[in-house]
This record gives structure tokens, sequence and C-alpha cells, in this order.
């Protein structure tokens, strides 16, 4: 279990999913993850941060995060806070990332806008937020 938490933060939910491929008991797991906890070797809310601030300087965006977040465990209140307390600059992340895939020139035409807009939804930006990356373009 140490091992496994040495290595990266894991959420409750990740550590559960293993113990229990490994055959742990139900029981135990949650002995031990209490322990875990109360001695603040394990936190969801730290799990939440390091991951926010990982895939942020990844160049993914606020829907991909609460999505992956959620997948893990972590209740929506807690991403909520997490992601107000980074004060995150989506826009400039946003332009980063569309910078870096298309190159800093606006689409020429609306199929690549479409192509360029379709890409930055999968990394995790909102319609508002691609909208106004191209509002200045048209």
């Amino acid at each position: 279990m140490i091992g496994l938490l040495s290595r990266r933060e894991h959420s409750r939910k990740e550590l559960v999913h293993k113990l229990l491929a490994k055959g742990t008991s139900v029981d135990t797991i949650k002995s031990v993850l209490d322990h875990l906890a109360r001695e603040n070797l394990q936190s969801d809310e730290r799990f939440t941060e390091v991951y926010i601030h990982s895939r942020t300087q990844k160049g993914y965006g606020p829907v991909r995060l609460n999505q992956e977040l959620r997948e893990r465990g972590i209740e929506d209140n807690m991403i909520e806070r997490c992601l107000d307390n980074f004060k995150i600059e989506w826009m400039e992340i946003l332009t980063n990332v569309r910078n870096k895939k298309f190159g800093a020139s606006p689409p020429a035409d609306f199929k690549e806008r479409s192509r360029q807009s379709h890409f930055l939804q999968y990394r995790g930006f909102t319609g508002d937020q691609i909208k106004n990356l191209y509002r200045g373009d048209d």
C-alpha cells in the first residue's frame, strides 16, 4: 500500500480498485484506508490538487478534468473547490493548446475552424471558451 502511495497520489477509489484486484478483503481495505486518511498519507483533496495541476500543465480543460476526477471517485464539491483555489487561466491554456497544435494563425475556413473546435472540445474546453477564442478571428 505505501509503495503505491510513494510513487504518486491516488484517490481512495483508485486504491480500493487496486486492492480488490489483488484479492484484499473489503473490510481490510476500509480499515487500512481509514488509517491512512487519519495519518494524512492518503488524501482525496491532495490527490485532486496534484491531478488538476498535472493535467492543466498538459493542456486539458475544465470539462475533461471534471469527468476524469469523477471517474476517480472525487466528489463534485471537492473538484469545484480545488479548481477555484487554483485560479486557472483557462483562456491562456486554451490559446496555448490551440497554438501548439495548429499554429498561431486563425483557421482559414469554417471546416478548419470546426476541426480545431472539435479537438479543443476533446481536450475538455467548453463551447463558450472555444467561441471566445475564435471571436477575434471573425
